[in-house]
């Protein structure tokens, strides 16, 4: 399982977060979950019976649902931009 490199981290947050030094922002982190995420799925198809793997991704998809739910009560145009960048709710 590849994590992500200090260059694709920095890609991630310069194209959401505005800069590569902005991790705090919320949009920053949603994207980085949402990668993270789509890399430990993919592993998951391979490997199914990885359950220590399996809640590690369960929490980061609630950590992530609790960015978004934060990020609509604050920044609803915002929220559906992200939203439509990053391919989520269809």
């Amino acid at each position: 399982m590849s994590y992500l490199t200090t260059e694709k981290r920095a890609a991630i947050f310069t194209e959401f977060g505005g800069q590569a030094s902005n991790t705090g922002s919320i949009e920053g982190q949603i994207a980085l979950l949402t990668e993270r995420i789509s890399q430990i799925s993919k592993h998951l198809q391979a490997n199914k019976k990885d359950f220590s793997t399996h809640r590690g991704l369960m929490k980061m998809v609630g950590q992530r649902k609790r960015l978004l739910t934060y990020l609509q009560k604050h920044n609803l145009t915002g929220y559906r931009a992200l939203i439509e960048k990053l391919g989520l709710r269809k």
